[in-house]
């Protein structure tokens, strides 16, 4: 079983590091968007709202960029779980608050037809990254990551 360890921390860090890189990249391309994403969950005034939809793409582009290369994971793996668990009480709170908006989990965002929101399979999938930055945090070494531990020797490469 301890063979395939290394082997799962690679498939973990590269979901949550691809989702992480792509959600960034996708909200980059469009900060006002973000913004507004931010400021559509109402719970922070808008200054703040708005300063956080600038720095999030780029906390998420260099989170992901880390995790995928399998550079410092054990820190990337508590900053990509701490933002799961950020977006899991944000997207909890528009629910149970009726708000109904896009999260702007990958782009776009902010209000949305009242009744459209869908907001059950968002927070299974942020759960679910969650779980695999446990995994990570608790075994941050793995396959083909920069940070491997050097007394795994050959038997890590691959």
């Amino acid at each position: 079983m301890k063979k395939y360890l290394g082997w799962f921390g690679l498939i973990a860090r590269l979901v949550l590091g691809g989702v992480l890189l792509a959600a960034g990249l996708l909200k980059y391309q469009h900060l006002d968007k973000s913004q507004m994403a931010v400021r559509a969950y109402e719970l922070l005034p808008i200054s703040i709202a708005n300063f956080l939809g600038i720095i999030l793409p780029f906390v998420e582009i260099a989170v992901g960029i880390l995790l995928i290369i399998g550079a410092a994971t054990k820190v990337s793996a508590v900053l990509s779980g701490i933002l799961m668990i950020a977006f899991i009480i944000g997207i909890s709170q528009a629910w149970a608050r009726g708000l109904s908006i896009d999260c702007g989990c990958f782009g776009g965002g902010g209000q949305v037809e009242p009744g459209t929101a869908n907001y059950l399979p968002e927070l299974l999938r942020d759960g679910g990254l969650a779980l695999l930055a446990i995994y990570l945090f608790r075994y941050p070494q793995s396959k083909f990551g920069l940070d491997r531990n050097p007394s795994d020797g050959e038997q890590n490469n691959g």
